[in-house]
């Protein structure tokens, strides 16, 4: 991953809040298939395969599906939420890493590996809250206001979604058929990267959903799933192994798209921003 070239070094609260921007502008985007994707993970929960009905079968017979029982609305629910959680999440991943860069810690041997590791647990652990309202409003529920043990039981599934693929994503992609600088390479980089990510991450991700979106009792404690490995226990054992890729098309879907949204966004705020703090 690397920054555009002839951009100054912007301090990191001017990263932060540029970062959050870029991945907020393209939330906009691909919230649909966030839709989507949750809607499919919640699907036949603790439930035998053929056993309930299923009203999502697929990417775009889900999208048709929401479409038509709640609108065009309806696929873009939980924006707010996704853009304050996307707004956070990012603003930490990438003010962090463009400061590791700025520090020279990506230029040691796995320095890349460990910046993008750290910027995706802090931004994770910071935006849960903001996930968990996101994923209960997609999935329709109410929002009363929550309890001590509630508000603790915010952070539970902050473990599950601590993620570094968006700035990983690109590193190393090379298309020489297509020309140089061109945004096709940075998209078929992101498609491509895309499948390792979704095939690795899906399975923390069914979890995380799982994990937010149980009820929880008065002690804070979950009712379905106690915790991380007993969720992949249960689901496995009542869903089969494959229900841990629930939602794998939309996730997929939005990756590639998301990430170099995100980037391409990132690095011309970046470019208007330095031009702008040389010509005062």
């Amino acid at each position: 991953l690397e920054l555009a070239v002839g951009v100054a070094s912007l301090s990191p609260p001017v990263d932060f809040v540029l970062g959050a921007a870029a991945c907020c502008m393209a939330c906009v985007f691909t919230n649909p298939l966030e839709v989507v994707k949750t809607r499919l993970q919640l699907q036949g929960e603790l439930r035998a395969r053929g056993s309930y009905p299923r009203h999502y079968r697929g990417v775009l017979q889900a999208m048709v599906a929401v479409r038509r029982a709640d609108g065009l609305r309806g696929l873009q629910k939980g924006l707010a939420a996704g853009l304050l959680y996307q707004g956070l999440m990012n603003g930490v991943r990438f003010g962090f890493y463009s400061h590791a860069e700025d520090i020279g810690l990506t230029q040691q041997p796995g320095g890349t590996l460990a910046a993008g590791a750290v910027a995706g647990a802090l931004g994770a652990f910071v935006a849960s809250p903001a996930y968990l309202v996101s994923l209960l409003v997609v999935h329709n529920h109410k929002l009363p206001l929550p309890t001590l043990a509630e508000a603790w039981a915010l952070f539970r599934g902050h473990g599950a979604s601590a993620r570094a693929e968006q700035l990983q994503a690109l590193a190393g992609a090379s298309f020489p058929w297509f020309k140089e600088g061109s945004w096709m390479v940075a998209l078929a980089g992101g498609m491509v990267s895309s499948v390792a990510v979704a095939v690795a991450m899906t399975p923390f991700d069914v979890v995380s959903t799982r994990l937010y979106n149980q009820p929880v009792d008065e002690t804070g404690m979950g009712k379905h799933y106690r915790g991380f490995f007993d969720c992949v226990v249960r689901v496995s054992g009542k869903e089969g192994v494959l229900a841990l890729y629930k939602g794998f098309g939309p996730a997929y879907l939005r990756l590639g798209p998301h990430t170099v949204l995100s980037l391409l966004f990132w690095d011309e705020l970046r470019r208007i921003t330095s031009w702008w703090q040389a010509t005062r």
